[in-house]
């Protein structure tokens, strides 16, 4: 191994003719590797996530992420992009909550009625679902609810007024009283 002036070394082999051993030249870089700004599309694991500014080892950038797109490199051009979706995504996710928040208070205000068939003392012959309790929103008040979001701990199986909770954003949650009569 020879040292070299710029940094790393060299490494010869000497010719060989018994062995079939031949004159070779390997060069290892100890300098420190360039550093590449990546600008993530999609999540990457152990890198971060989409929409990241990221700093990574040239040849992993070129080699892996970029030939993927995974990745975009961090040019001017691209970095102000990225701070114009950004703030795209952060008006239609307050505007999300906003209307989120509005439907919330309307559900507030609403008593859904439920019919299923009943006995005696107000007890029931079944129960009523999350399904049956947005048709039920859809056809008294004409506003759909997904069934996914009407969260019920347990089956509503007594007649009366109930409470259940609907899950509208991850921050809004709104309560929405239920009124079952028994047939």
């Amino acid at each position: 191994i020879e040292p070299d002036a710029g940094g790393g070394c060299y490494l010869r082999a000497a010719e060989n003719s018994g062995c079939g051993l031949h004159r070779m030249s390997f060069y290892y870089n100890t300098e420190r590797t360039s550093i590449m700004k990546v600008i993530l599309l999609e999540d990457v694991k152990s890198v971060g996530k989409k929409g990241d500014l990221v700093e990574l080892k040239d040849g992993y950038a070129k080699n892996c992420i970029l030939p993927k797109k995974l990745g975009v490199e961090a040019t001017d051009a691209n970095i102000n992009t990225l701070k114009l979706q950004k703030k795209n995504e952060e008006k239609i996710a307050r505007e999300q909550l906003e209307a989120a928040q509005a439907f919330a208070a309307e559900i507030e205000q609403m008593t859904v009625k439920v019919e299923i068939k009943g006995g005696e003392g107000g007890k029931t012959f079944g129960s009523v679902s999350s399904k049956e309790i947005a048709k039920a929103v859809a056809d008294q008040y004409n506003r759909e609810i997904d069934k996914k979001k009407i969260q019920l701990n347990e089956a509503i199986k007594m007649a009366g007024t109930h409470e259940v909770t609907v899950k509208l954003h991850p921050k809004v949650s709104a309560k929405l009283r239920v009124h079952v009569d028994a047939k």
